[in-house]
């Protein structure tokens, strides 16, 4: 096993892995809600996340799982598809998890109609839901990255994937009434836009009534056209509502349909199993995780943000996240995504190959030496590269808004000089103060720092890997409440394809939010998948435990 819930991370043992379900026992319809994940082209693995209160099931199709225990624990669970992983879609995960940077740098817009959000085209994991009276289905992505319910409407006569989809009929529907507010999200390759509705909501054997969600009118083509889900299903806070609509899961708690107020998410990430996972609303399956959960606050309503310590390679010290850094479980996002610093260190202990970095290269050459010197002098590191004279003395911690307000963008353009070169000189300071704990010279420190210019990601964040080196990449672990959650390269290594054809990837993006909201990781599906992940809306709380 790993070293999670230990004092210290292991250099390179396997992290716990998930069991197979038990096949055989049925499920009947009054009982739970089941959810099957199919699986289809992998990406983003975007859907999927919990609701609160009810448990929902992630399982393949033609498998089903016993949920006696579910059902004495008066949970709810539903049936999730799963996609298979392809090349394509792991590097459109790359642009949505950009996308979803944007939005957290905007801050908290409490009057927004035009929300930034994924390309949910990588969406992995995805279930069935029923809206109305007779049931119309749809299949939609579970996000805890966003919070509204959309679906595709009737009256979506010019977008060409309205055509593709299952559409809402509200002529259909006895228990339909209408709302009217216009709603629009915007996506990084277009808007979605349409208008509010109420119906019933059935997720599996729960019925939410009342509920408000969007009908689309108007989709993004390339973005959902051969998307295999109709819609999408946040389960985010109402703080990032759209309309501030009180999502799906507020309302099912508001009508006293959850057990607790918690949801669970279980991902099974054998790609040879048809299992998809589980979701659980009201509560947790025991038999879904292993020991207990360590906990942690929620520091950010939003999204279900909260406060993560170092990130060790190889059971080693990166340094950037010592001091803490803030981090998103987010089951909308299929990758590991943080600073670019970290990123590439990471890249370069698993021979992982980006574009070459000519302007990073070039800072290195020039500053390198005198940066390793500063540093040896016992400088403060926030000022070394003002010392260098490529950053102004306060643009180290992103202090440059402060100052456009007070003497004008053009001077501040002036003081701190060219910005690329600036922040090379940052990662740089990073990296060698790395090296100088570990006692290398400053021949091996210059060596070092042109192989992680080499290391960057290429623009678009790939990262290949050579398939037949993961038994010697080593260990990567987080910290969160002073305890280490472990991924092995099995785990952090996106594989594409079987035999000769096989291709693998990085599973780590590069993602540099400024202060005050970064920096900042996203634990996407990736992590989920190791480890188990309870959403606590009542007490406030993310909980993780190794999946079982």
């Amino acid at each position: 096993m790993g070293s999670w819930g230990t004092s210290g991370p292991s250099h390179r043992e396997s992290s716990p892995i998930r069991e197979r379900a038990p096949r055989g026992a049925s499920v009947t319809k009054n009982s739970s809600r089941l959810y099957t994940w199919t699986p289809r082209e992998f990406a983003d693995l975007e859907a999927w996340a919990g609701i609160q209160g009810k448990p929902i099931i992630l399982s393949q199709e033609t498998q089903t799982s016993s949920v006696a225990d579910v059902e004495a624990a008066g949970l709810s669970r539903l049936a999730l598809k799963k996609k298979a992983l392809d090349l394509e879609s792991v590097k459109a995960a790359r642009v949505s998890v950009t996308q979803r940077a944007q939005l957290l740098c905007g801050g908290d817009k409490a009057d927004a109609d035009a929300l930034v959000l994924t390309n949910y085209v990588d969406a992995q994991y995805y279930g069935e839901i029923s809206i109305g009276t007779p049931p119309q289905v749809f299949n939609v992505v579970f996000d805890t990255g966003s919070s509204n319910l959309w679906v595709p409407s009737s009256k979506c006569y010019f977008s060409v994937a309205c055509y593709f989809h299952a559409k809402y009929k509200s002529s259909k529907s006895s228990t339909y009434k209408e709302d009217g507010r216009q709603f629009a999200i915007q996506y990084g390759t277009g808007s979605m836009a349409g208008f509010l509705s109420q119906d019933s909501v059935t997720l599996g054997n729960m019925v939410v009534k009342g509920q408000i969600f969007a009908e689309a009118t108007k989709e993004p083509g390339i973005t959902f056209l051969a998307a295999k889900f109709d819609g999408i299903l946040g389960l985010g806070f109402k703080e990032i509502s759209v309309q501030r609509v009180s999502p799906v899961w507020y309302n099912a708690l508001d009508q006293g349909l959850l057990a607790e107020p918690v949801f669970s998410f279980w991902l099974n990430r054998n790609a040879d199993e048809a299992q998809g996972g589980e979701l659980v609303f009201g509560g947790v399956d025991a038999k879904h995780f292993k020991g207990e959960h360590v906990y942690t606050p929620v520091t950010r309503k939003g999204y279900w943000q909260f406060n993560m310590g170092d990130v060790l390679i190889g059971g080693k010290s990166t340094g950037f996240c010592k001091g803490g850094c803030a981090a998103i479980a987010d089951s909308g996002t299929s990758l590991l995504a943080g600073p670019s610093v970290i990123v590439a260190e990471i890249n370069q202990a698993i021979g992982a190959s980006g574009i070459v970095s000519q302007e990073c290269k070039i800072g290195v050459e020039k500053y390198g030496d005198m940066i390793t010197d500063l540093l040896l002098q016992k400088m403060d590191p926030s000022k070394v590269c003002a010392q260098v004279g490529v950053c102004s003395d306060l643009s180290f911690g992103h202090i440059e808004s402060i100052l456009e307000k007070e003497l004008g963008s053009e001077e501040v353009l002036d003081m701190r000089k060219d910005d690329g070169t600036c922040a090379v000189c940052q990662m740089a300071v990073v990296w060698v103060q790395n090296q100088l704990r570990q006692n290398k010279t400053k021949e091996q420190i210059e060596n070092y720092l042109n192989q992680l210019c080499e290391r960057l990601p290429s623009p678009n964040g790939e990262s290949m890997v050579d398939c037949a080196a993961l038994p010697g990449m080593p260990n990567v672990a987080f910290t969160i409440e002073g305890k280490y959650f472990e991924l092995t390269p099995e785990q952090y290594v996106l594989k594409v394809g079987d035999g000769k054809d096989a291709q693998c990837m990085s599973g780590f993006l590069g993602l540099d939010v400024p202060a005050p909201a970064g920096p900042l990781w996203i634990l996407g599906d990736v992590f989920m998948g190791v480890y188990h992940t309870v959403f606590d809306y009542g007490n406030s709380r993310i909980g993780f435990a190794p999946a079982a």
